[in-house]
Parts: C-alpha cells; structure tokens; sequence
C-alpha cells in the first residue's frame, strides 16, 4: 500500500481533500468548529467538535454527497496570508483556531489561509488549484479523539478518508482496506475465538480463551527451548516491586510516566512493574561471581503493566498488560560482541524458521544533546555504541541510525516489521547497557582478583507473546501452521451412522501421537461441517467414508485446496510430523 503521507502529489491531494470533507460538514452542521486535518499514511482525517451531534458510519454517505457538490463547484483554492493580530480577530469565535494561533512564535509571524468559496482554514498548504480536482475519495470511518490528545480534554469526532488521482486508484485502495480488514488481528480473534476484551476487566487487559491459550504455550514453549538450547536460565519474578527498585535502576525519573500509580501497604510503596531487568539485577547480585560464571543469560516469560492510553490500545498488538520474552546477559566487556552477535543470529534464527520476510534493523543511539534523557557518561555511551555498530558491520547487516531513540541506559538494536495491517513497529530487540549494573553496584571476581563491574544485554526476541500473536495472525490471516493451530486436525465420517466407528479410531490415533484432532460426527450433512471447518481455518480435514474403512486409509484435505489425498496412516503422520517440524505455513 501507498505511504500517502510520502507521496508528494497524493499527500497534497489528501490535504486538500480534508478542507473539502470540513466545507461539507460546514454546510450540514453550521456550529461544527474544527481541529486539525492532517494527511496519515493510509489517507487523511479531520477532528472536528459537532457540539451534541454525534455521528456514525450510516452519516458518511450524506457528508460524501455534500463534499461532490462542493467538488462539482469548480471554485479556486486561494491562499492568503495575514499576521498573527488579525489571525486571532479572524477566528475569535473559534476557541480551536486561537488556540493554534496563540502557540505560534511571535506577533508578526505571517499566517497562511486557504479559501475555497464559502470556506477558510488555517493552513500551511499546499492545496490543488481547484475543488473539481477533488473527485475520486472515500470517507472510511468516523470515531472519537481527544482533543491534544489528552484524555481530560473534550472528546472531538475524527473523520478518516482517503482521495487520489483516478478511480481506478481509488478502487485499489479500498480492496487493499478490505484486505487489510480481513487481516485484521482483532476479527480474527473474535471470529477464531483466540481472545476478548471486556470493558468490565478494564480496556487494554485481553483474556485469552482456550484456543488462543494453546497458541499462547505454543510459542512460549518454542522460544524457551529456543534459549534452553543456548543455556539460558529461567527464572520467575514477582509483577509488582518496591518504588526503592525502580528509583534504584533509575526508572522512576525516567518512566514513571509509563506506570500505574503506586500503591501504598502497610508503609511500603509498591508499582506494578513496566518491565524486568530490575528484578534481573537483583538475581544476579544475590550471588557473587567469577569472571569464569560469565556470561549468564537469566530469562524469563513476564507479565509487565504498562499505562497506554485509551487511544492507543489495539486488540493485543498494544495493551496494558503483556507478556514480555526477556532475558538479561551479563557479560564481561570482551565478551559483548559475541553475546551480542549471539542475539542477533536468535533472531535471524527465528524469523527464517517462522517466514518473517519483511523485516529491516534499526540502531538506535543517544542525542549527546540531551542531558536530561540520557545517562551522563560521554565514554561509556561512546564504547557501547561503537560496539554495536562492530558486530552489526562485522555480520553486513543493513541498519539505519536512529539519534536520540535509545533507552536512556544505553542504545540498542530494534528490528522493525511491516505487519500486513497498519504501520512498522519494533518486534525485537538488543539493548546494551552499562548503566543499571553500577546502580545495582552488580560485579564480578576478574582474573586479577579485582572486582570488576558486568555489562548487560537486555534482549527480547518475541518482544511481547502478546503482540508477536498479533503479527503473526494478521500475516497467515488466522490461517495458522499445524504446530500452532489450536485444532490441527478434524476427523469427519461422511456418515455418521456407518462410519463414526472408523473415525474414532484415527481421532485417538492422532491424539495418542500427540496431534491435536477434534472429532466432528454430528448428525449434519458433510458439506455442512467441512464448510465450517474451513470457516475456522483448521489445516486438515479427514473425510472417511466406506472405501477408507474398508482399505484401512485416510483422505484428506488441506486448508484451502479442494484436492482430496488417500494415504496411509502411517504416510498421514509422516507428513504431519513434517509440517510441525519444519514449522510449514499451509500452501507454502
């Protein structure tokens, strides 16, 4: 999909486009006052304050009607400029527009306006010539936004759309929405069964039912023996620490702001915890240890809480409440870049095996400007980013630097994927940290008998169980490998009066191999239950009638292919065998 944003010709169409949906809603709702319209990657929205009228997707239609109206005008796009004095006498009965106004630099600073017939806004531009330019666009969706973006603010309504150039293009972007729909973590986890959410809990804290459970142990129990493999130790940490342990790693000056409130019993201040690495530290110190012990890599599957905003939540890729994959290498410093190297060969490691294709390395680094951020210590941040960029040239990856995106104990190595729904996020990372270890006064008994301090390398692979899960649904659309699928095979007599016999037979053979089979002899028609089989997307369906009883064989069929296979038993367990091992994605 087009990165409208980036277009120059798209990004001034959508723009503009979002001045004619304000002139629409202007001309069907005279008290409508307006925030911002700014073009996105996907299109462009417009908050807008319609007082009490609230509105819904059945109105997007009506405001269309309105906007190829405005369109059909013809009337000219004209700039112009005024000072920030008659700016404000302008717009006075609009508190929306002062308020951007009055957050300008100085008096004199000259403001751009653009007109189109009966409607002005404030913009920077720039705009098409004309409104009959505007013809082929889209409103996709209406919902709520803070004003700022602040929840104490008043709740504005957004208005989502997208313009281009031809209908044709028009077209293919709304099959590429549809698409995008279809993909879409959230339904595939309501339609599958794999989670809800339930305002009673409390938004952003997902519940995973019994097949997104299996899904959940599945990858869990695969990036474990994934670490056990590499001699990673597991431990379990409590999810909640003393207030002390956050103002000791420095987290409480640096991101409190990302957690709940603390809470006060019996003279102690607890927080529910954002994240592990000072429970990890505290491990480590509770041991003394020779240079001979390093490295150590402590790992632990954790349930951290962080504070997101309402906004901001989404299914299980964003939430309050998540499980991270972490684990904490303590290391000497000549042992950093094959610890280091270590990770990232994990990583490549994993994404090859599951088909991660789509994927690109970030090095995110300090801003030496930024004294409050980041720890001060020019040296050490000088080491550990020069160290990294060795192993990243050492291994030719490709990597961009990022100034100023590092944790404020050290830099790191972020993987950003381009999921098939929305935009880029981080899925792992590598952070090198010499900072925390001396908070903790962490050492270890060098080879000269000295104490000497350990580097740490925060790493997740998964980055969170939770939003690996909804990468990896939106990429296969629910159409999950065998080893995942929470049903990996349905056993279906074509009868179910002659042939249940037979079909229970090869339901407790695959369950007695360890496949994990349903058996469906309901008394409803075949093409009835296969098409509800593949309507839960389960790999295999065994269709056994009277010549697979009578010859001892089996039949099936793969998601998504119409061909029926005859096989042995023997050759059917082989081949599912195959699929779990090679961790196959279906028609692949």
């Amino acid at each position: 999909m087009i990165n409208i944003k980036e277009d120059e010709k798209l990004n001034v169409l959508n723009h503009s486009c979002a001045h004619l949906l304000a002139q629409a809603v202007k001309h069907l709702y005279p008290d409508a006052k307006f925030w911002v319209g700014p073009v996105v990657e996907d299109g462009f929205y417009y908050d807008i304050d319609l007082g009490d009228v609230r509105l819904t997707e059945e109105d997007l239609p009506k405001i269309e009607k309105e906007m190829k109206k405005c369109s059909k005008d013809a009337k000219l796009i004209k700039r112009v400029e005024i000072s920030k004095k008659e700016a404000l006498e302008q717009f006075k009965d609009d508190p929306y527009k002062v308020d951007l106004i009055s957050r300008m630099d100085e008096d004199d600073t000259v403001i751009s306006m653009y007109t189109q017939g009966d409607f002005t806004d404030l913009c920077r531009g720039p705009h098409v010539e004309n409104t009959k330019l505007l013809k082929n666009f889209k409103l996709l969706k209406v919902s709520g936004a803070y004003w700022k973006g602040d929840s104490k603010n008043k709740m504005l309504q957004r208005i989502y759309g997208v313009c281009y150039e031809t209908p044709e293009e028009l077209e293919a972007h709304i099959k590429e929405l549809e698409e995008a729909k279809e993909r879409d973590h959230r339904k595939i986890g309501k339609d599958l069964d794999i989670f809800l959410t339930n305002d009673l809990i409390g938004k952003g804290l997902p519940m995973y039912l019994p097949n997104g459970f299996i899904i959940w142990n599945q990858l869990e129990n695969y990036i474990r023996n994934k670490e056990i493999e590499r001699g990673y130790l597991h431990v379990l940490t409590p999810p909640l620490g003393n207030v002390e342990l956050y103002k000791t790693s420095g987290h409480w000056d640096h991101y409190q702001d990302a957690m709940f409130p603390k809470m006060e019993v019996e003279g102690e201040e607890f927080v529910l915890r954002p994240m592990n690495c000072p429970h990890h530290m505290v491990i480590y110190g509770n041991s003394i240890h020779s240079y001979r012990d390093l490295p150590i890599r402590i790992a632990e599957i954790a349930r951290d809480c962080r504070f997101e905003s309402s906004g901001s939540l989404k299914g299980i890729e964003r939430v309050r409440t998540f499980c991270q994959n972490d684990s904490h290498i303590f290391c000497t410093p000549e042992q950093i870049e094959s610890e280091f190297k270590g990770v990232v060969d994990l990583i490549l490691e994993v994404y090859k095996e599951l088909g991660i294709k789509d994927y690109r390395f970030e090095l995110s680094l300090r801003d030496p400007e930024d004294t409050v951020k980041y720890y001060p210590d020019d040296e050490m941040w000088n080491n550990a980013e020069n160290k990294l960029r060795e192993v990243l040239n050492d291994l030719k990856l490709d990597y961009v630097e990022k100034i100023g995106e590092a944790a404020f104990y050290g830099p790191k190595l972020d993987v950003q994927v381009k999921p098939a729904v929305g935009n880029e996020y981080t899925l792992s990372t590598c952070q090198l940290d010499f900072c925390l270890p001396m908070r903790f006064d962490l050492n270890y008994i060098d080879k000269d008998g000295t104490k000497k301090t350990p580097v740490v390398l925060h790493r997740a692979i998964f980055g969170s169980i939770d939003r690996f899960m909804a990468f990896y649904l939106e990429e296969t659309k629910g159409i999950l490998p065998l080893w995942l699928a929470p049903v990996g095979v349905v056993v279906m007599p074509v009868n179910s009066e002659y042939q249940t016999d037979y079909a229970e037979k090869v339901y407790n053979w695959l369950k007695e191999n360890h496949i994990r089979a349903e058996l469906d002899a309901r008394n409803e028609k075949l093409s009835y239950r296969m098409r509800e089989a593949q309507m839960r997307k389960i790999p295999y369906t065994l269709i056994l009638g009277d010549n697979e009883k009578n010859d001892n064989k089996i039949s099936y069929r793969v998601y998504g292919n119409n061909e029926t296979i005859t096989v042995t038993w023997d050759e059917f367990l082989e081949l599912l065998n195959k699929d779990i091992k090679e961790k196959r994605l279906l028609n692949k």
